[in-house]
């Protein structure tokens, strides 16, 4: 509670009691680290029921292995997803929507790592076993499969640097405002594509108009339709 009062304004001067019954990410919070103390005991199927209830409470799904460190705040909440061997450093702030996710089904550690003071905007994707460094940021709706240094600032889909240590990297992937956005290149491509079949179309059909008047090029046998 007191994490949500530092970081969303709208918790400030509200009660303890109004926190705990209408913050979602709160109350998840709160679940998780009861079912994760279960878990870590050995208490069997009570971890996964705990977890299960919070999310149909809730809208966010943390699973009982996953390991978060103190003061996580989730924000709003709603779609939250936290993989099984994600670990979550101090102070780390998640927006709706977020997912800390696996990239297939392989045993092991395959979930992200993020370190101490990150930041994940709405949206946002992380998946695999990467690592997000102590006070990285990750924007909304940002896919990233690769590490992320510390201090630094990563947008776009994929994920591209824009910024390490308060500093703009050198190289192409620096312009993030131009990233090229997949979907519309892909309807682009497909709007040319369109464009040709339909210049062909009406190539054939011009063919085969001239075929279908053929009355007026073939050679006349020189009797007029007078004469029978």
């Amino acid at each position: 509670m007191a994490a949500a009062r530092d970081r969303d304004p709208a918790a400030r001067g509200v009660s303890s009691f109004e926190i705990l019954i209408g913050w979602a990410g709160v109350q998840a919070l709160l679940a998780h680290r009861l079912a994760h103390a279960l878990r870590e005991a050995g208490v069997p199927v009570a971890p996964g029921a705990i977890a299960y209830m919070a999310r149909a409470v809730t809208g966010v799904e943390i699973h009982p292995a996953a390991k978060i460190g103190r003061e996580l705040f989730i924000d709003h909440g709603s779609g939250v997803v936290i993989g099984e061997t994600a670990e979550i450093g101090r102070r780390v702030t998640l927006y709706q929507g977020v997912t800390l996710g696996g990239t297939g089904f392989q045993p092991g550690k395959r979930h992200p790592t993020l370190g101490d003071n990150v930041t994940v905007g709405s949206g946002a994707k992380l998946l695999g076993p990467i690592a997000v460094g102590d006070g990285a940021k990750i924007g909304a709706n940002t896919v990233v499969v690769e590490d992320v240094p510390p201090s630094s600032t990563v947008v776009g889909n994929p994920g591209h640097l824009v910024k390490v240590e308060g500093r703009r990297p050198e190289g192409p992937d620096a312009d993030w405002i131009h990233l090229p956005d997949p979907i519309a290149e892909a309807i682009k491509t497909l709007s040319e594509r369109i464009a040709k079949l339909e210049q062909r179309l009406a190539e054939l059909d011009g063919g085969e108009g001239a075929v279908g008047n053929g009355e007026e090029l073939r050679p006349r046998t020189g009797r007029s339709s007078a004469g029978g």
